[in-house]
């Protein structure tokens, strides 16, 4: 092994094109599940029906009946919705667990997907609020929570290095408590709803792509469009963050609102994300570490490609297969990634026990 890291007898640059090499094929892969998604399924559509329905929609021509009803106001913005949910949920998690350093340090794990729904139950259960309003409490919640969070695990400083580090098991303990505080709020809220109103707070409550429209894909396009460069403007700190505090102090970057950015922006790609389509269990969990396997190195375009991946591919298991073996039952595409991401959650924290050992 060289001093760099890099095979022996190898060149350094050896692992960077593995990286994009591999990036690549996820990128491949991605363009692969998206046109299964649409095309495929139980409803199929031939490729030249698919661009004949498309461009008609585009230049007002003549529709084919159903399936041009069925491709552009359900499987096409369905899969468009699941794929930039995907990057969003992807990037945020990459982020939080390459920042901190701890692979548990997901939205998912440090309350602030908790947060979004404890606003949306509120808002569902309490206000009888539905749409676009949902959505919006969600975002709100998320937000409220992740600032909460972040003042607490800095013990309420912002300036300093030692008192304003928001990094570390401080963040994700504090997170961790807020969000058994903020289930049981959302179990006792769901006890007191009636039973409609309580099946529609569980639906989105699992996460699901089943009320996906092209009014919020263009919010969620929107967002993701200042998003992903305020997160390609922000990668450059954060990979000297990754060398510690004191470190990256020495190297001239300040630390605490480098840290501050990070989280602003891993905390607005998680709960737009979650707005859209509601707390898709581990998918910003798994991204992150299932692209560092594959491309062999953390990688913010790998874990956005996984988590794209991820939840097409638990949308499509959700919404075509699975009514095939539970006798026509449809399930939230949460519901698949959550029984993904349990086990998976249990072999990290098994093997981690294993290295502290």
């Amino acid at each position: 092994m060289a001093l760099d890291g890099s095979p022996r007898g190898k060149h350094p640059r050896y692992l960077p094109s593995r990286v994009l090499n591999r990036t690549a094929v996820l990128a491949a892969a991605v363009v692969i599940l998206f046109a299964v998604s649409v095309l495929l399924g139980s409803y199929t559509v031939t490729i030249p029906d698919f661009f004949k329905i498309v461009i008609a929609h585009l230049t007002g021509g003549d529709k084919i009946p159903g399936a041009s009803f069925i491709v552009m106001e359900n499987k096409l913005p369905r899969a468009v919705i699941g794929t930039m949910i995907g990057v969003a949920f992807g990037l945020a998690g990459a982020l939080f667990q390459t920042m901190l350093r701890n692979p548990l340090a997901s939205p998912d794990v440090i309350g602030i997907s908790y947060g979004a729904s404890a606003a949306a139950v509120i808002a569902i259960v309490i206000f009888g609020a539905s749409g676009a309003v949902v959505s919006g409490a969600a975002l709100a919640g998320a937000l409220a929570v992740a600032a909460l969070i972040y003042a607490i695990s800095t013990g309420g400083a912002i300036r300093g290095t030692s008192r304003g580090n928001a990094a570390g098991n401080r963040l994700v303990l504090a997170g961790v408590g807020i969000a058994a505080a903020l289930h049981a709020v959302v179990n006792f809220l769901m006890t007191r709803a009636d039973i409609r109103t309580a099946a529609d707070a569980l639906v989105w409550l699992n996460g699901s792509l089943n009320s996906a429209n092209w009014d919020r894909a263009g919010v969620l396009f929107l967002a993701l469009v200042v998003l992903v460069p305020a997160v390609a403007v922000i990668a450059g700190p954060l990979r000297i963050l990754e060398l510690g505090d004191d470190a990256a102090a020495g190297l001239g970057i300040r630390v605490n609102a480098a840290r501050l950015s990070l989280v602003i922006i891993a905390v607005t790609l998680a709960a737009v994300a979650t707005a859209a389509a509601g707390p898709v269990s581990f998918v910003a969990f798994l991204a992150g570490p299932i692209a560092r396997r594959f491309t062999g190195k953390a990688s913010l375009p790998a874990s956005a490609l996984v988590g794209a991946l991820i939840v097409l591919a638990a949308d499509y298991f959700a919404a075509n297969l699975a009514p095939l073996l539970l006798d026509g039952t449809v399930l939230p595409v949460g519901v698949i990634t959550g029984a993904l991401g349990a086990p998976f959650l249990l072999w990290l924290l098994v093997t981690a026990n294993r290295k502290d050992a």
